[in-house]
């Protein structure tokens, strides 16, 4: 596999509907996606040459809790460990910017048939259930 590039906050929302496109299909609008990333916390973004090939982005107090949000990983590069790349991307930001000594809440939400990735990296499921809402404007 050729070298792979990662980047920091760059990640354009017309990549993103792009890769949301490729996994996901319908995407958010382009004004909605560029409201979301204008307000992400952190985002990591991975390019085979200067072809964007996955994304991540995370949400967060900076303190006490972090929302790891839209992990996409296009088909054709999925199984190649880009998914544990990001991951761990994400992670990296957290203990670099967490407080020291202090416990720092990772959370995410995944299809069942991705469980077992994020198990593998340490997440765990707990006793609470997802709810929501669609809120239609």
């Amino acid at each position: 596999m050729d070298k792979l590039t990662i980047k920091y906050n760059e990640l354009t929302a017309e990549e993103f509907i792009l890769l949301w496109k490729s996994v996901w299909g319908n995407p958010p609008t382009l004004e909605q996606t560029r409201l979301a990333l204008q307000h992400t916390l952190f985002r990591v973004s991975v390019y085979h040459r200067e072809e964007i090939v996955a994304m991540a982005r995370m949400l967060g107090d900076m303190g006490m809790n972090y929302y790891i949000k839209d992990v996409v990983v296009r088909p054709d590069w999925q199984k190649k460990g880009v998914g544990t790349l990001l991951i761990n991307e994400l992670l990296a930001f957290i203990r670099e910017n967490g407080l020291e000594g202090t416990d720092i809440f990772v959370e995410l939400c995944a299809m069942p048939d991705k469980i077992p990735f994020y198990e593998k990296l340490g997440f765990g499921a707990n006793e609470a259930q997802r709810l929501k809402q669609t809120c239609r404007l």
